[in-house]
């Protein structure tokens, strides 16, 4: 791993640690939020299944894996910009 500053590294954990609570917070959204909400949601139907339903089978592991790919692409730039990610291993 090539040696970064002091300042570099806050500045990547700042980063980091920037990402890693917006991931968090949605994750609880669509984990706890979104379910508790699915009762009001069951008067209306998607192809014949209560709508509260619909979005916590499909709608919340939609997004989870959304959120696995969003967090991996960002945080390869944040590694890349700080001079620690694969890309910059290889130059």
């Amino acid at each position: 791993m090539p040696e970064i500053s002091q300042d570099a590294k806050q500045r990547h954990w700042a980063k980091t640690r920037s990402l890693t609570i917006l991931v968090l917070a949605l994750w609880f959204i669509f984990s706890f939020i979104v379910p508790w909400f699915a009762k009001d949601l069951n008067s209306m139907t998607f192809i014949g299944f209560p709508l509260g339903y619909y979005f916590i089978v499909q709608g919340s592991l939609i997004v989870f894996v959304l959120l696995i790919f969003f967090q991996n692409w960002r945080q390869d730039a944040i590694d890349d910009e700080a001079g620690v990610g694969s890309e910059s291993d290889q130059q």
